[in-house]
């Protein structure tokens, strides 16, 4: 009898034992914080439209997609060192970034790469060209995060959303939303034309109130326009009688606010 319950009595301390461990190990809000702290400047990469995110497709979508014009200028979300530009057949022409916190940034799907391996780059720089390459379905920007380094299995990869916060599919974003990188490199006079944010604005009266004659500069695109002004694509496209949502430099665009 007194064997019995010394089994029994040992079974249990065991089997409190395993639950302890299971227990001790779940505490990823810990690590996320830890996370967080070294991404709390990151900037979004491109201005967009989220079309998917992280986790979809039973688990397998292990980035975010930010979807908008093709040619849609595609930046740095942090400074670091280039460790791989080349073409794939799956992300297509591809950029990987390695950052100062460890982590490892992916931007997949361009149509040009404007970087190098082994190129230094600063947070908010020009890399490349929103595309459709490789294994895509429509233009836009594929964008994973690596703790440590991508691997094949893609073993490392952590939700974007532990930098940019909670998204959801069809939330606008724009690349200057984030961090002050971008000012600063504006006013030390090394932030190229493609950049360029502010203009004079000239407003003019319409029947809807207030409107805004802005003139498109180089590497805008109505995502950024319209964030910038607190309006929207369709009601700039209304306004204009554009039947698309591609826009030239110089040309001149009547923006609601």
């Amino acid at each position: 009898m007194r064997d019995y319950i010394r089994r029994f009595l040992i079974a249990g301390i065991i089997a409190l034992c395993v639950s302890l461990l299971f227990l001790g190990g779940k505490h990823p809000s810990a690590q996320t914080i830890s996370e967080s702290k070294g991404t709390s400047q990151w900037i979004w990469p491109a201005d967009g439209e989220i079309s998917d995110i992280f986790g979809t497709r039973k688990g397998m979508h292990k980035g975010i997609d930010i979807a908008a014009d093709l040619g849609t200028p595609v930046y740095t979300v942090d400074g670091g060192i280039v460790t791989r530009s080349y073409y794939s057949d799956t992300y297509g022409n591809v950029i990987f970034i390695k950052h100062q916190n460890n982590f490892e940034t992916v931007y997949a799907h361009l149509k040009t790469r404007k970087v190098a391996e082994g190129q230094t780059v600063r947070q908010g720089e020009f890399i490349g060209e929103m595309g459709n390459t490789g294994d895509s379905s429509g233009v836009h920007l594929h964008f994973e995060v690596h703790r440590h380094e991508w691997t094949y299995g893609k073993e490392n990869a952590v939700n974007p959303e532990m930098a940019f916060g909670t998204s959801k599919i069809g939330q606008a974003v724009a690349a200057q939303e984030r961090g002050n990188s971008l000012a600063s490199l504006e006013t030390s006079g090394s932030i190229t034309e493609e950049k360029a944010h502010k203009k004079p604005l000239d407003k003019e009266s319409s029947n809807n109130g207030q409107a805004i004659s802005h003139i498109v500069r180089n590497g805008e695109t109505l995502w950024s326009i319209a964030r910038q002004y607190d309006s929207s694509v369709e009601a700039i496209k209304q306004k204009n009688k554009l039947k698309n949502n591609f826009i030239r430099i110089n040309q001149t665009l009547v923006v609601p606010s």
